[in-house]
């Protein structure tokens, strides 16, 4: 970041920052000047993609350290943030604490109603043509986002034998929502954040609108909302300024493992003023300017970054 805006001294911490938004926001903050530290949850067939990614954030001539770890286990946060300060040294802060982690059940809560729509059959059949072959033909193109054909394509697969349980909404609402506290909570005994600095969460609109299988990671939005208010007002008086993005409609890898998610993006297009879906670039951005000093007022809010997705009444 600009050397009159922010020290060259400080840090970007990014749970979950190897794909996605997490990665898009460590780009955008090390292209303005900010050092970055990842931590990620990666299979090894999965690094030829990623380095590629971290050694472009390395060109930009700032610090960056990553760690392939588990960063929901509290011994592996020790250990992190042990490496992380380490790292840091003597002058070294926080300024910017992204909570990114994507590790979430997506069951349904009950067996589904069975499908009643006939539209397609009775296209295929008005059409004279084999509606298997059509059924083929019109997946094919919904997938490569014609969306107009969204109400004849094949309704998504859900697992109609494993069901939500208590320990996948627990696990859940742990990992997506509860698990920035901890992290917010050693970070400052530690005295290693900044004396402005800025920690922000990721949350949709799953937060008020019921998406089928979404149940578990709709309550962890929920929560890591509740949780930023509290630092928002418990830990001000530390110059910690605490926020939540509500991203809108985004296809991310978080997003392509939801059953139904080429709906959700059809139907976003369809909402959006300017027919497109969210990027992680544009929810980075704005991350990117809220970590800017003249932002310091800015806390304990649910921002939407969605381009009016959430205002409009379109349906294209």
């Amino acid at each position: 970041m600009p050397s009159k805006a922010l020290d060259q001294n400080e840090w970007a911490l990014i749970l979950g920052g190897s794909s996605g938004f997490g990665l898009a926001t460590a780009h955008k903050l090390s292209e303005e000047g900010l050092n970055v530290c990842v931590v990620h949850r990666d299979r090894r067939g999965a690094m030829s993609r990623i380095e590629p990614e971290f050694d472009a954030i390395r060109a930009r001539g700032v610090s960056l350290v990553t760690y392939n770890e588990d960063a929901l286990k509290p011994e592996k946060r020790v250990e992190l943030l042990d490496a992380l300060s380490a790292e840091l040294g003597a002058e070294g802060r926080v300024r910017v604490l992204l909570h990114s982690i994507a590790f979430g059940n997506l069951k349904l809560i009950a067996p589904e109603e069975p499908a009643a729509s006939q539209a397609r059959d009775r296209l295929a059949e008005r059409l004279s043509i084999d509606a298997e072959h059509l059924g083929a033909a019109v997946d094919e193109l919904f997938e490569d986002d014609v969306d107009g054909l969204m109400g004849i394509a094949t309704p998504p697969a859900y697992n109609a034998s494993h069901f939500l349980e208590e320990e996948d909404m627990a696990r859940t609402v742990h990992a997506m929502g509860t698990s920035l506290l901890a992290w917010t909570q050693e970070l400052h005994a530690r005295g290693l954040f900044g004396a402005d600095a800025r920690v922000f969460g990721l949350t949709s609109e799953g937060n008020t609108v019921a998406w089928k299988g979404y149940a578990a990671v709709a309550a962890a939005k929920v929560a890591l909302e509740s949780v930023s208010r509290s630092i928002a007002v418990e830990m001000a008086h530390f110059g910690i300024r605490s926020n939540i993005i509500q991203a809108g409609v985004t296809d991310t890898p978080a997003l392509r493992l939801i059953p139904g998610s080429a709906y959700l993006k059809a139907q976003a297009r369809a909402r959006n003023p300017f027919g497109r879906l969210t990027t992680p670039r544009d929810v980075a951005n704005v991350i990117y300017l809220l970590s800017l000093p003249e932002a310091a007022w800015v806390n304990g809010d649910v921002i939407r970054v969605d381009g009016g997705e959430h205002v409009s009444g379109l349906s294209r």
